[in-house]
């Protein structure tokens, strides 16, 4: 089932974007320099790209640079006076990430912060953010919604990525720290008020997996 999963997903890719060099070029470099191979898949990013522009996103946070292939989705959905920012714990992550944001020609729209994530959030501050996407270790991602419903406003959306890991997600047993933090994620948004959210299980180049879409109230 896997293989038909990736065909359909080019299929998608074939029909509906096309091919984008900033973006091809953005994946070799991160082949190259040794990033591990856990960006979006196109189809996931055009859909990043479409939810920011539909939120009208003018301020744009992202907890997960990585080599920036997300980065580059989101910030081709600015205005021209929008920004992002993005936390990213590793330096050398953050050096080929830089090199890939110049290359699609969207730097000067993107500030990348270094070191840990809940350091790095709770240093930010100024106008709200009205869409917010988190994609770092899934231990902190109750923290990190928090954080976000924080710096946003009434009608911020929250994406969060990888919240299905193929159904481990059901494991209460689980001592995989990734699906500890995922369920206590699920516990957080079950009981926080001021969320309205949803979760949406995903099939793909990605396998199987799924992502939380949130709206502050």
């Amino acid at each position: 089932m896997g293989e038909g999963w990736q065909a359909v997903d080019d299929y998608i890719v074939d029909h509906l974007l096309g091919t984008d060099d900033a973006l091809a070029a953005t994946l070799a470099n991160n082949r190259a320099n040794g990033l591990p191979p856990i960006d979006v898949s196109a189809a996931q990013g055009k859909m990043l790209f479409l939810l920011a522009q539909l939120a009208g996103a003018k301020h744009i946070l992202e907890i997960g640079t990585l080599g920036g292939y997300s980065t580059i989705w989101l910030a081709r959905a600015l205005p021209a006076d929008g920004e992002l920012v993005t936390l990213e714990l590793d330096p050398h992550h953050a050096a080929v990430a830089r090199e890939n944001l110049e290359r699609a020609g969207v730097s000067d729209k993107v500030d990348i912060r270094i070191g840990p994530a809940a350091q790095s959030l709770a240093a930010l501050a100024g106008a709200p953010f009205d869409f917010v996407f988190i994609d770092a270790d899934k231990e902190g991602n109750a923290h990190y919604v928090a954080e976000a419903i924080r710096l946003g406003r009434s009608g911020t959306t929250i994406i969060v990525d990888n919240v299905v890991r193929e159904g481990g997600v059901l494991d209460a047993d689980s001592d995989d720290e990734r699906i500890i933090g995922t369920r206590a994620l699920f516990e957080m948004l079950a009981a926080d008020q001021r969320l309205d959210a949803t979760a949406v299980q995903t099939v793909g180049a990605k396998k199987w997996d799924g992502f939380v879409l949130a709206r502050v109230r």
